[in-house]
């Protein structure tokens, strides 16, 4: 897992909100697919850290939640 230095390459990424996120904010986690990486980060601090993961390990997660 990386953390991105940059929220300029964040800024170029095809964002996607969870679809169990509500239309009135609150906690929500974004995802973009990048090339042989996933990145993720919070929908409330668009221009913050985003953690970047193998697309293994994003799958891996997604199985156990």
């Amino acid at each position: 897992m990386n953390i991105a230095e940059s929220s300029a390459v964040a800024s170029d990424l095809a964002w996607f909100k969870s679809s169990y996120s509500g239309a009135e904010g609150g906690d929500c986690v974004e995802v973009a697919a990048g090339t042989g990486v996933v990145h993720v980060r919070d929908s409330k601090a668009v221009a913050g850290p985003v953690i970047r993961v193998s697309p293994e390990a994003w799958t891996g997660f997604l199985g156990d939640v």
